[in-house]
């Protein structure tokens, strides 16, 4: 479209130009012709004039006169423009470029010479979102490096950590970049080429596209220019753009191409692209033309809308025209030349925001900034190169013209002015984006050309050096956080000056920002642009600015009323863009700071951190107390100063006091953090409900492993610095003050609490004394290792669970900032975990669910480093801390360490690094130790509130004081205290170790005057001695928490300042006196005369329930003391922790140990007892009460076992032949003969009558398994290149459709139809639970699933429900027929009759037509699961007659269904029947009663005796010709082509049930004889002419010996010489003898032969009669089977001697003499043949022999099915599919879920898994390597076969690591197909609605 030749304008433009010159359209010689002509022109050395000619054909070529509107509007104005619709003067301009660019010769050609000059050594390929790609972390220097498939595969990365990825924002290859890859990896097209080799480019080659191409590029410049309306309301209307963009479609194409003709074109491009003179010439929009002059008013206009000036002053610019190449950034301090804030507000239009005072002060704080206007608001465009990416902006990124840019990449030269062009535009995208809809796509895009521009660290410092990119970034980055600002709530609302962003601003909640920070994160990688950042103050302070923005953000306000309404969930949005924009910048920052030079970065930071923390503190009015229920959990700038300090002196030697601010500094900065801490505790006791689950989401997230160690991890360091260096006993008071404990933590029975509901009371304790217990033993960042800590991290999360690799991966907290080098699955990762964990192979479970491979922590973790502490830090759910508590408690209880349940174990620190070693003085304060002197007194008092976690706790707590105090004292100090120093306080010191003996006497308390404390203690005071008693001692202790913080509070401030006096709001927190509080506090003194160590002994006893139970161990072991071996790490429960405490306490001083020896010889007063037998008898009881529940459970389960049993152990499990349960079918007595069944829903027992028959629960489906098997025993492999297809053809379904096919052509249909059985695809498949049930419960059980709305995974409309006993899955009720039971059959008593006799009464039997039995319930039931049977199936699958709706379709149907069961069956059995017994299969088998219903219905249709076989099979006909008389009518099937096996169906169900075995052994042997004939004709037609008369011969020699019906040989030349009378034998010609048989037949082989076309039918035929009869099937060899069946079926005479070998004729018993009806059967044949000898010889020749069925075998490696399958085109559409999924039992590909190839409303899936396995599909998703079942209407994921290198599915691919086949999944696949078991075993089905 570019292009308009000169008629379109004509047409359509006013102006009328001159046209002849032009030539006609089409004529491609003349195009061809001119442009030799100008290029010859060119060529000379004064080329003015051809240049000048030239420049003339381009005007009118290229004229953009056409106006884009017209164009756009519709397609009538492009119509009318001349010449082929629309779009053809565009292609008639493209015709033009490429005939002047190939200069006269063919554009291909030319193309390809210019091919030949690239010297390609970057791969450079670019490509959109969803291109699968390969990253290479062993070959990559930048994290982003990746490569395409076709370079990744030509690489050799053997062994390396690479994966697979789904681009998400597109990419472009990195094949043969030095700077972002390693030159190891690249392919073998990109290793590095010499220049040398590549000649230069002749002159005259690309001569004709330098004058082209500028032209060319200013057409499309016009084209932009000329398209583009500003929409009225600021919101371009998507639709117009997007027309425009298709109408360019075919000019940025032509671009693209020429990219891809590789360096030579690309350098050219550059020129034009970056000429600055061409530019001015053609754009100034000067001169006389008007088109020009409009188009270039049109890009002012572009320009001003988007709040971008064109500074016409060309002084300003004066300065830069100089530089040369591109135009840098103009900077330099013209800023306030355009008025500082006039545009600001023209992009500002989207403020929400009313306050108008508010967006004045933000507009005020920007001014200050110098650069800023020049940044945000000036753009000048001095090359085509930076229009054009004006316009690609202004379009928001079209695909197209982004793959054009970036595919100009490999040029280095276009690279460099590229991304100078990009920076200058930053602040413009950044606008642009804010305003997109579609700033999802947008942001994708941007990130696509911005990834390649800033992972190149020497591209990064050049762009920061003389762009200012730093500033750029931060100032856009700023700018863009403005437009949403709000007041902040936090602390002081009224008068709060701070402002935060509003999380739900679409800005945030739809990620708005992410590219531009994640551009900032990728430029803050390289070292050197980070150097300049952190040395650049002014960036630091602009940096803290942007950062306390998020300061204080979604601030929650505890609902203390009602519930919330709403619950918002901006916590998502907040949680996303602290860690984004400010952890993860943070993380990059901290990368760099790894080394003592770089302590000056550090110090910056801190400074201007800690000024922005004090802004921050003012701006929110904040002084001592927070405001109460408020928290956020975003305090960026506190991690931020968290994060530098841990650095500073981990890695840069820094002292910590130098970069530690003032007393006063550090109180406020422990406050919110501390807050964070309490408000956890609040929120997991439920105090928080009111504000929905939100807020719950918020305390997981804060910990969550993506999060913690940019959130928790740095709050509780700075809590961990700030009690180093404040004074203990005002950080113990302010711990237990905010956690809302103060007022429980007094020695009186009852208190009350001002600030907390008792119920919460107990659990915000708990949660105060483990935080302490965290702060105290936690040693991330206070002197651990990187891989200590990584070891600690994998132990706690391989405690709470067995993990999966990729799972562990994830829950490790990593440097949240991708780029820090530190990589997931590097070195230390793997030698860690395989230090810790044991890996556990995938496994499967008998029920079919999937285990993945596991890792599980070793013994010795469990023993030595299992850290509950950690544990709890890292638990998202409280349910993980229990679970790793039970597995510990497991592996004791195992490893037999300890028998009962223990307690967290204790567990030794790392040391201290000795900068915090001041932490520890928490331990040795007495506020601590009075808290824990009061909480032990009330656990032994059995206070209430109180729990065994809180004992827990303060025993931590205690010995890690003992762990951790000063060297042991002098014994003279001790006990030397004078009265002056008891007088305030409890305790003498401030060591534990000697506080710990320390007595205490009596105690004031204020208490309700309700407490038993008051009226104990009224009579003290008269007795004069008491209280004289009481004076000695020093006063009563009394101690307040909080006032005693409050006065540390005030002492700290004085010190630090006298002004600080003004600031201290002199109101006293009201908080803590509640005034009119009920019942009045009275004050009370109790008596206690306890120290903590009399305390602990109490408790010793008190745990253990017995008097005196502690004995000091050194005084029997006095070494115990001398060499104490107290080990590391201990087990046991609270009796031996009090029992290790004080054996530390003895060992710390020795006067510790003569008390405690004095405490233990006193006889110790009792505890209170009543508490402690209630709660022993408590534990007596439950053990009692769980004894007698469990005799209970266990008299139940009996009961219920003997029904389940069976079924339990065999439901789920195809093949376990060694169960031996009776089935309920079969359980009656053997005296009884009328069989009983139970009724899972009633629960009776009874026989099943006429008028209430029982019915066993069935499932019906329809299957194509037997269809699939093949005759070879290679399976198939699924085809993984174009050349290996599957084709059907030798499938036993399609063998069965060619016979029957060529049996319809030649004889009669119905004869047809008997002569075979159908089924193979299809058929139906019958199986049940074992569980029978009454009709009419049945019905009603229906009816009440019907009204349960539950939403179920079957419909119960069609039939469908669960077998209300076991929930198997079943569809139908099949009818039991009343009557006797199999075991004892009155007619198996074996007869003397003849053989002759028999064949007359069967044949008698059959005639009586079988009258359908009166109305009963019984025959109703029986006919609608007829109907039931019919319907399962498809149409298709029944109806194979010529004449539709033939009553012998329905006979061929009903008797292939039994065919059908029986051959699955034995499938089930493995092929054969050697091992015998009666399977599960046959347990659960219900044969016997479908037989019943199928033989009811058969003998509704009698055959005509006429036609009826067993006349064939057993009486000589009188005259043969007269069969042949009737020519006209087609023939009968001869029998020979029979199926024998269908005519012994057909014979059973034609006689009346119950059969007697005398008939049926009688039927049995009649057909053998004619299966032996069969055999014997298809031998002689397999052998060649030389063998058939040599065995004629010599079978015709032995004719007269005695028994010679029974000898093959005999019969086998008889054959041979019977059917020589026809022309069966005659017609082959010599080459197809040779393919027949090229062996040589010996007797051996010949009666092997014989044996095997006999088996299937032997094998078929003893099941049935097994089912028929009950009888077990014989187990036996492989080589014997034949024999040890054809006794089994009386075939074989009883007096057979077995001595000599076995020969398979003597089975043969004829019931007319054999050689005549031999001879009458091969009659039927030649006159057959006599027409048609080919189809008569092949119609001999069966195959009986059939494989197992077996899905497709696959390859090792996955990626050889993706590479192929992912980018294959289907067959049908020849389109390449979202989701292309194959058939994994015929290989077919599919397009899932695609519409492209629906039919009918059927999706191809659901449409081939009915072709192909009638209903039962099973794929493989390629894309997700997950397998996908659809059975019917439903559907489930199965779960894949292909593991990773740790036994883990990937599921989408989305590690993309490589997987492997995993054999044995496969395995148990391929077994429920085969044993259709998917409904039973996999759980979770859906309906699929036809849409897969």
């Amino acid at each position: 479209m570019a292009a308009a030749a000169a008629a379109a304008a004509a047409a359509v433009g006013g102006s009328q130009s001159p046209q002849p010159e032009v030539p006609a359209p089409g004529l491609a010689l003349d195009k061809a012709a001119t442009a030799a002509h100008l290029k010859a022109a060119l060529s000379r050395p004064d080329n003015r004039a051809g240049a000048e000619e030239l420049q003339a054909l381009l005007e009118r070529v290229l004229s953009a006169e056409r106006p884009l509107a017209a164009a756009a509007d519709g397609e009538e104005a492009a119509a009318a423009s001349g010449g082929g619709g629309p779009g053809a003067a565009e292609e008639e301009a493209l015709e033009w470029c490429k005939c002047l660019l190939a200069g006269g010769g063919g554009y291909d050609e030319f193309c390809a010479a210019v091919r030949a000059y690239d010297p390609a050594a970057l791969c450079g390929l670019v490509w959109t979102a969803n291109f699968v790609a390969y990253r290479c972390r062993t070959c990559g220097i930048s994290p982003c490096m990746s490569l395409c498939a076709e370079c990744f595969h030509q690489g050799d990365h053997t062994g390396h950590d690479f994966n697979m990825f789904r681009s998400q924002a597109g990419g472009a290859c990195d094949c043969g970049d030095s700077n972002v890859m390693r030159e190891s990896g690249f392919c073998k097209r990109h290793q590095i080429k010499s220049s040398s080799n590549i000649p230069c480019v002749p002159k005259d080659l690309l001569m004709m596209s330098e004058f082209v191409l500028p032209r060319f590029i200013f057409c499309l410049i016009q084209y932009l220019r000329e398209g583009y309306n500003e929409p009225a309301a600021d919101v371009p209307s998507e639709k117009d753009l997007n027309k425009v963009l298709q109408l360019l479609e075919p000019q940025i194409s032509f671009l693209e191409d020429l990219t891809k003709m590789g360096g030579a074109m690309r350098s050219v491009l550059t020129q034009v692209l970056t000429n600055q003179q061409n530019y001015k010439d053609l754009t100034s929009g000067l001169g006389e033309n008007a088109c020009a002059k409009k188009s270039h008013e049109k890009y002012l206009i572009a320009l001003k809308s988007s709040g971008l000036t064109y500074p016409e002053d060309k002084l300003v610019y004066g300065i830069q025209e100089s530089s040369a190449g591109t135009s840098t950034l103009a900077v330099q301090g013209f800023a306030g030349a355009t008025g500082t804030l006039g545009q600001l507000d023209s992009s500002d239009e989207e403020d929400q925001d009313g306050s108008q005072g508010l967006g004045k002060r933000k507009r005020v704080k920007l001014s200050s900034n110098t650069k800023d206007q020049s940044i945000m608001d000036v753009l000048k465009h001095k090359s085509f190169l930076e229009e054009l990416l004006f316009w690609t902006i202004k379009y928001e990124f079209p695909q197209k013209m982004v793959t054009f840019l970036l595919n100009m990449l490999p040029d280095q030269e276009y690279k460099v002015a590229f991304t100078k062009t990009f920076v200058q535009h930053y602040a413009f995208i950044m606008k642009t984006l804010k305003k997109s809809h579609e700033s999802d796509t947008m942001s994708n895009r941007i990130v696509h050309i911005s990834v390649q521009l800033f992972s190149n660290e020497e591209l990064a410092r050049q762009v920061t050096e003389e762009c200012q990119l730093l500033d750029i970034m931060v100032t856009v980055l700023l700018y863009m956080m403005e437009s949403c600002l709000i007041k902040s709530e936090l602390q002081d609302e009224e008068n709060s000056l701070h402002v935060v962003v509003n999380c739900g601003e679409a800005l945030l909640k739809n990620n708005t920002y992410w590219p531009l920070v994640s551009d900032f994160i990728n430029i803050l990688s390289h070292q050197s642009v980070a150097k300049r950042f952190l040395e650049d103050h002014g960036l630091l302070v602009t940096w803290m600015n942007f950062v306390s923005f998020f300061q204080g953000m979604n601030l929650n306000k505890r609902e203390l009323n009602e519930h919330v309404e709403f619950e918002s969930q901006t916590y998502y949005a907040a949680f996303a863009a602290e860690l984004e924009a400010c952890a993860q910048p943070m993380w990059g920052l901290l990368s760099h700071c790894k080394v003592r030079e770089t302590q000056e970065y550090t110090r910056n930071v801190v400074r201007y951190c800690l000024e922005a923390l004090q802004d921050w503190f003012d701006a929110i009015n904040f002084v001592d107390e927070p405001a109460p229920n408020q928290v956020t959990f975003h305090l960026p700038l506190h991690r931020y100063y968290a994060m530098f300090l841990s650095k500073a002196v981990k890695c840069q030697e820094l002292d910590l006091d130098s970069v530690l601010p003032d007393q006063e500094m550090l109180m406020k900065l422990m406050i919110h953090p501390l807050q964070i801490q309490a408000s956890l505790a609040e929120i997991h006791s439920n105090m928080w409900v009111r504000n929905g689950l939100q807020i719950k989401g918020q305390a997981m997230t804060y910990v969550q492993s993506h999060f913690c160690n940019s959130m928790i991890d740095p709050d509780i360091y700075l809590l961990q610095v700030c009690a180093s260096r404040l004074d203990p006993d005002y950080f113990i008071s302010s711990v237990f003050e905010r956690f809302k404990v103060v007022d429980l933590l007094t020695m009186a029975s009852q208190h009350q609490n001002t600030v907390l509901d008792a119920e919460h009371e107990r659990s915000m304790l708990e949660g105060a004394l483990t935080f302490l217990v965290i702060l105290l033993s936690l040693r991330l960042h206070l002197g651990m290792s990187d891989d200590e800590i990584l070891r600690a991290e994998m132990v706690a999360q391989l405690c709470m669970n067995d993990r999966t690799h990729s799972s562990l991966l994830d829950l490790i907290p990593e440097n949240p900032n991708p780029k820090s080098g530190i990589i997931p699955g590097s070195y230390s990762f793997e030698s860690v975990l395989s230090a810790v964990a044991d890996f556990k192979a995938p496994v499967f479970e008998p029920g079919g669910s999937m285990q993945q491979g596991m890792y599980t922590p070793k013994a010795e973790v469990w023993d030595h480093e299992f850290d509950p502490v950690m544990v709890i830090l890292r638990t998202v759910y409280r349910r993980d801390v229990q679970s790793a508590m039970d597995r510990y408690t497991a592996f004791l209880k195992q490893s037999g360490k300890f028998p009962g349940n223990p307690w967290p174990p204790y567990k030794k620190r790392t040391p201290l690094h000795p900068s915090y070693k001041g932490l520890m003085r928490l331990l040795h304060c007495k506020t601590l130790h009075i808290v824990l002197f009061t909480l032990l007194y009330k656990i032994l008092m059995d206070h209430q509130n109180l729990s065994e976690h809180v004992l827990c706790m303060v025993l931590y707590l205690i010995e890690l004081g003992l762990e951790n105090s000063d060297e042991e004292e002098s014994d003279e100090e001790a006990s030397v205290c004078g009265p002056e120093r008891c007088h305030d306080s409890w305790f003498p010191g401030s060591n534990l170790v000697s506080n710990m003996r320390h007595f205490i006497n009596y105690v004031r308390v204020r208490v309700p005057e309700t407490a038993p404390e008051v009226k104990k203690d009224s009579p003290a005071s008269t007795s004069s001695d008491s209280l004289g008693s009481l004076q000695n001692s020093g006063t009563a202790q009394v101690f307040s928490l909080v006032a005693e913080r409050r006065k540390k509070f005030q002492e700290i401030i004085n010190r630090s300042s006298s002004e600080a006096n003004q600031v201290v709001r002199p109101k006293t927190s009201n908080k803590w006196s509640a005034p009119g509080s009920a019942p009045q506090l009275t004050t009370a003194i109790l008596e206690i005369k306890e120290s903590i160590l009399s305390l602990l002994i109490k408790l010793h006893h008190k745990l253990s329930g017995k008097q005196n139970s502690y004995y000091p161990p050194w005084l029997d072991d006095i070494e115990i003391l001398i060499q104490p071996e107290i080990p590391k790490y201990s087990h046991g429960d609270g009796i031996t922790a009090v029992e290790r405490i004080l054996l530390k306490a003895a060992l710390q001083s020795k006067m510790n140990k003569r008390i405690i020896e004095e405490i233990c010889r006193k006889v110790t007063p009792p505890v209170p007892p009543k508490k402690v037998t209630a709660a022993e008898k408590k534990t007596l009881d439950k053990e009692e009460r769980r004894q007698k529940a469990r005799e209970r459970q266990q008299k139940l389960l009996a009961e219920f076992a003997s029904r389940q049993k069976s079924f339990m152990e065999t439901a789920m499990d195809v093949d376990s032949p060694e169960s031996d349960i009776p089935m309920e079918i079969t359980t009656a007595e053997p005296q009884v003969s009328e069989a009983v069944y139970d009724c899972v829903i009633c629960g009776q027992s009874g026989p099943s009558s006429e008028d209430r028959p029982t019915g066993l629960v069935v499932l019906l489906q329809a299957s194509s398994v037997l269809g699939q098997c093949r005759d070879n025993i290679e399976p198939k492999k699924l085809p993984i290149t174009e050349e290996e297809q599957i084709y059907p053809w030798d499938t036993c379904a399609a063998v069965h459709d060619v016979r029957l096919s060529l049996l319809q052509r030649y004889f009669k249909d119905s004869s047809c139809l008997l002569a075979v059985s159908i089924g193979w695809e299809g058929g139906v498949y019958v199986q049940t639970c074992g569980h029978t049930l009454h009709i009419d419960c049945h019905k009603s059980y229906m009816e009440s699933l019907r009204n349960d709305q539950v939403l179920q995974g079957f419909s119960v409309d069609k039939g469908e429900f669960t077998c209300p006993l076991c929930r198997q899955f079943a569809n139908s009720v099949l009818p039991c027929y009343p009557g006797s039971n199999v075991e004892n059959n009155p007619w198996q008593r074996p007869s003397s009759k003849s053989i002759q006799d028999l064949i007359k009464e069967v044949e008698e039997l059959q005639g009586r037509p079988g009258a359908f039995p009166s109305e009963t319930n019984l025959s109703k039931e029986m006919e609608s699961v007829m109907k039931d049977i019919k319907n399962t199936t498809q149409k298709k699958y029944r109806d194979y007659s010529k004449t539709p709706g033939s009553p012998d379709n329905d006979f061929l149907f009903m008797y292939s269904v039994a065919r059908t069961n029986l051959e699955l069956e034995l499938i089930h059995r493995g092929g054969n029947l050697c091992s015998g017994g009666a399977s599960t299969a046959g347990k659960r088998s219900c044969l016997n009663q479908l037989f019943h219903v199928l033989a009811l219905h058969m003998r509704l249709y009698s055959i005509d005796s006429e036609y009826n076989p067993w006349r064939k099979l057993t009486q000589l006909v009188e005259e043969m010709n007269s069969q042949l008389g009737n020519e006209e009518q087609q023939p009968e099937v001869p029998i020979l082509y029979h199926d024998v096996t269908s005519l012994l169906l057909i014979q059973i169900l034609m006689m009346p049930q119950p059969l007697r075995k005398d008939h049926f052994t009688c039927i049995v042997k009649v057909l053998f004889t004619l299966l032996y004939t069969q055999a014997l004709v298809a031998l002689s037609v397999k052998c060649n002419e030389e063998d058939r008369s040599a065995w004629k011969h010599t079978g015709a020699l032995k004719k007269n010996i005695c028994d010679a019906e029974k000898s093959y040989e005999v019969l086998l030349s008889f054959v041979i010489s019977e059917l020589s009378k026809g022309k069966l034998y005659h017609e082959e010609g010599t080459q197809e003898c040779a393919m027949v048989s090229p062996v040589a037949w010996s007797s051996e082989s010949m009666e092997k032969y014989l044996q095997d076309f006999c088996l299937p039918f032997l094998r078929i035929t003893s099941l049935l009669q097994h089912h028929l009869f009950g009888e077990d099937l014989p187990s036996c060899q492989e080589e014997e089977e034949f024999s040890v069946l054809s006794s089994c079926l009386g075939l074989l005479p009883t007096f057979y001697q077995t001595e000599h070998p076995f020969i398979s004729a003597s089975c043969l018993d004829w019931p007319v003499p054999a050689f005549d009806i031999i001879s009458q059967w091969c009659f039927e044949i030649n006159s057959f043949t006599e027409r048609h000898a080919e189809q008569g010889k092949a119609l001999l020749i069966q195959e009986s022999r059939w494989k197992l069925p077996h899905l497709l075998q696959l390859p090792e490696n996955y990626n050889t099915i993706f590479q192929y399958y992912h980018r294959k085109t289907c067959s049908v559409c020849t389109k390449v599919p979202k989701d292309p999924a194959v058939c994994l039992v015929c290989g077919t590909f599919v397009c899932l879920k695609g519409l492209c190839c629906k039919q009918q409303s059927y999706c191809e899936c659901v449409l081939h898994s009915q072709n192909c396995g009638a209903g039962t599909g099973i794929f493989l998703l390629i894309n997700a390597s997950v397998i996908i079942i659809i059975r019917g209407h439903r559907f489930c994921l199965w779960g894949s076969v292909y593991l990773d290198a740790h036994g883990e599915e990937d599921r989408d691919l989305r590690r993309g690591k490589p997987l492997y086949i995993c054999k044995e999944r496969y395995k148990v696949l391929e077994q429920q197909w085969i044993s259709h078991t998917f409904d039973h075993i996999n759980k979770r089905w859906g309906p699929h609605y036809n849409g897969l």
